[in-house]
């Protein structure tokens, strides 16, 4: 069969657009706070990010924490000093998320998509596998900006740290670098070969974050301190805030003891700090 030539032009149209949307090109983006206090220039930052027009709107979802009046009062107030965009906010259940169309429609065509902090457990047991998981995938496809704190980071990841350990150690602390030490599930799946962990220095959650290394070899462990967020873009992370970034992946020659005890080598290692770009694999 003849191709023409308009045909052809239509074929590689279609596959440099395939290709584009593989790497994350004409995605929205991702605005992941490492939790704390947030500055009033931080969250300029996250309204820059978010390219808002004359008739988007932004959405917050408070779904992790405890306090979600408290914490819608709180960002609405930090967001308003930068932007007179109309915020709505939806305290799911999870039986809303999947029957309260006209919030998830909401959600689906927002521009800014906030979700505080608390628990990123109680926030996925609310969203996975619901209208609600796939109306907020379908408007960062469609260009919206996802921003988050503390446990909302957390749910940015395919693979989840939850904060709980396979075993009980005392007062719940990670002190030791084992396999299959920290408690993983489900996230959002925002970021595919990616792990956040949150509060990371000020936290020194250093244990934790090798730990789960060393179960997702192939991933990059992203550790975002306070006060401290990543702007996401495809494979593309840009540090801004006050503080830093730690990034590890590619472990070499990693070995687990009987004991679950983990060694590895020549790992890589970075630490950024604002203004300081990285690409995720």
């Amino acid at each position: 069969m003849k191709i023409t030539m308009g045909k052809k032009c239509m074929l590689l149209v279609s596959f440099i657009c395939t290709v584009l949307f593989a790497y994350g090109q004409g995605k929205g983006r991702l605005f992941i706070i490492g939790g704390g206090e947030r500055s009033t220039a931080l969250i300029g930052e996250m309204v820059e990010t978010a390219r808002l027009g004359s008739k988007d709107y932004i959405v917050i979802l408070p779904m992790a924490t405890s306090v979600p009046k408290e914490s819608v009062a709180y960002i609405s107030e930090q967001l308003a000093e930068h932007t007179d965009h109309p915020i709505r906010s939806f305290n799911f259940t999870k039986a809303d998320a999947n029957d309260r169309a006209d919030w998830i429609d909401s959600v689906r065509h927002a521009r800014l998509i906030y979700m505080t902090g608390g628990d990123q457990s109680q926030f996925m047991d609310v969203v996975r596998g619901s209208k609600l998981y796939d109306a907020m995938h379908e408007a960062y496809r469609n260009g919206a900006t996802v921003a988050d704190t503390s446990a909302g980071a957390a749910v940015m990841s395919e693979r989840m740290i939850t904060g709980a350990l396979l075993e009980e150690d005392g007062d719940g602390t990670f002190r030791e670098i084992k396999s299959n030490y920290a408690v993983t599930t489900e996230g959002m799946g925002f970021l595919t070969h990616a792990i956040i962990d949150q509060h990371f220095i000020y936290r020194s959650r250093y244990n934790r974050l090798l730990s789960v290394l060393s179960d997702y070899p192939k991933a990059t462990m992203i550790g975002i301190d306070e006060g401290t967020a990543i702007i996401v873009k495809g494979r593309s992370a840009r540090v801004v805030g006050d503080s830093q970034v730690v990034v590890v992946n590619r472990p070499k020659n990693l070995k687990i003891s009987s004991g679950g005890k983990v060694a590895f080598r020549n790992a890589r290692l970075s630490l950024y700090s604002h203004g300081q770009n990285f690409k995720l694999n």
